[in-house]
């Protein structure tokens, strides 16, 4: 990967999922603009704050997708990055941006 491009597999959500309220919302509803979470499997020089094995959300929106060896991947630049996912928080929600 060159710049601050990388490299993501998205990872597929679980089923259906439930509301606050406790509702059901089956897996073929569609949410307008639901930001949803990836692997990052490749960085390029340029990426600062993601390294290859961070799990990341982002905008399925704002992406590129690529095939590479019969496997989808999306292409994304940092700034496109949401969040991040802690292995090991310290404090707080475990996330941080």
């Amino acid at each position: 990967m060159l710049h601050d491009r990388l490299l993501v597999r998205e990872t597929p959500e679980k089923g259906e999922r439930r509301s606050s309220a406790g509702l059901v919302i089956p897996e073929t509803v569609k949410m307008a603009t639901r930001l949803v979470w990836g692997e990052v499997c490749g960085a390029g020089t340029g990426a600062r704050h993601i390294k290859t094995g961070d799990r990341v959300l982002f905008n399925p929106e704002d992406q590129h997708e690529v095939e590479l060896q019969a496997e989808r991947y999306l292409v994304l630049r940092e700034r496109d990055v949401h969040a991040i996912a802690s292995e090991h928080p310290t404090q707080g929600t475990g996330l941080y941006l």
